[in-house]
């Protein structure tokens, strides 16, 4: 058996779906989760171990939702190095900083772990094409993946978007639309035109959380099926975070977790922060942001639909949200290239240079151990050199 799931269900009114036919998100309006058979799935991996020979997402396939392994779109997804920086946590004030690289990924962004699950799922439900309003590296992965299974991509884009990212699309073969506006508008343009196509928007349906969930799991796994005290995760759509806070649920389940749980912080930009916003006012839905700006591109979701899911993910670990300025951004850039070698995306920047706004003001200790996604490469986007420090 290749997976164990069993239905979908609604986190929020608790309502039950069919995992064997398409579903969008519930009638509630809440996003829906899978669920799986974990009596079954803890029986198979005999006491903890998943399949050591399957470097990618699928090694945890019990525990993702595609039932035929026929289906799966596979270009090599996952298992990203989790790398221990040698100066960086020194100088924002850490004892031990670590960075999910998942610009490992095959389109260069952790965009492939949520794509290739959900894109490889709808497949087997049916799926003939695919669309979304993406803010770059989402668009690229869709191609890809849609590229791999032989159907058509429509990606809609902000026209602001770098560049490079619709060189990306295009060169899969996607059908673009450039959009002004946000990601928001170019999710209402993509409405308007209603296409005979399955909507991948972020937490819309089922499938794009139970690929980056897979982040928590390897986190865990390569850290001995423990966890660091924090993780810090770029934060626009939330996906990363609510996955990741599934899989604690998951791991917990199985009993491969002990007691101790991370506490989970979004990063924002002050030039969109509206779970920054909510977390400050504690209200428990998140209000849109208007004239969002930044160069975090992925960063600048005015409106996340999961909105009481990232808050219940933060509140629930003992987290929080922090937002930097934008000239944090590329000095923080600057100083990851230096000190590490590593080319961090923006949106991972902004990452980085919260948690010295953590450490200062005292919500994170310095000897903890912290991890920071870095979320894409960098290579996409526009770069100057900046020598000033975070």
């Amino acid at each position: 058996m290749f997976s164990y799931i069993t239905h979908l269900e609604c986190p929020q009114c608790n309502r039950s779906y069919s995992a064997d036919v398409h579903a969008g998100y519930c009638v509630c309006g809440s996003p829906l989760f899978a669920v799986y058979d974990m009596m079954s799935i803890i029986d198979e991996i005999n006491a903890g171990t998943f399949p050591a020979n399957i470097n990618s997402i699928w090694r945890y396939a019990q525990l993702l939702p595609v039932r035929s392994p026929s289906f799966v779109v596979r270009l090599g997804e996952g298992w990203t190095p989790l790398l221990t920086t040698r100066h960086l946590g020194r100088h924002v004030g850490l004892k031990l900083l670590r960075v999910k690289n998942e610009a490992m990924n095959p389109t260069q962004s952790f965009k492939d772990r949520g794509l290739c699950v959900a894109i490889s799922k709808h497949l087997e439900l049916g799926a003939k094409s695919f669309a979304l309003p993406s803010a770059g590296n989402a668009g690229v992965s869709t191609s890809a993946y849609s590229a791999a299974a032989g159907v058509p991509a429509h990606i809609f884009m902000p026209e602001d978007t770098p560049k490079s990212f619709f060189e990306a699309c295009h060169m899969y073969g996607a059908i673009i639309e450039k959009v002004p506006g946000t990601i928001s508008d170019a999710g209402k343009e993509m409405k308007n035109q209603g296409g005979n196509w399955t909507d991948l928007s972020t937490t819309k349906e089922p499938y794009r959380v139970e690929g980056k969930k897979t982040l928590g799991f390897e986190i865990s796994e390569q850290m001995g099926w423990t966890m660091p005290d924090v993780i810090v995760c770029p934060t626009g759509g939330g996906t990363a975070l609510i996955g990741i806070w599934k899989a604690i649920d998951e791991l917990e389940a199985l009993g491969l977790l002990d007691f101790k749980k991370p506490r989970l912080y979004a990063a924002q930009s002050a030039g969109c922060a509206p779970v920054v916003r909510a977390i400050e006012k504690d209200t428990l839905t998140i209000e849109s942001w208007e004239n969002g700006e930044t160069e975090a591109y992925g960063l600048r979701v005015p409106s996340p639909f999961a909105d009481r899911l990232i808050l219940n993910a933060l509140r629930g670990s003992g987290g929080g949200a922090v937002a930097v300025i934008e000239q944090e951004i590329r000095a923080a850039r600057s100083l990851a290239a230096r000190m590490e070698g590593m080319d961090f995306c923006p949106e991972a920047a902004v990452g980085l240079a919260g948690i010295r706004h953590l450490v200062e003001t005292g919500e994170i200790d310095y000897d903890e151990d912290v991890v920071l996604l870095n979320t894409g490469s960098g290579s996409r986007y526009s770069f100057k050199y900046d020598t000033s420090e975070t």
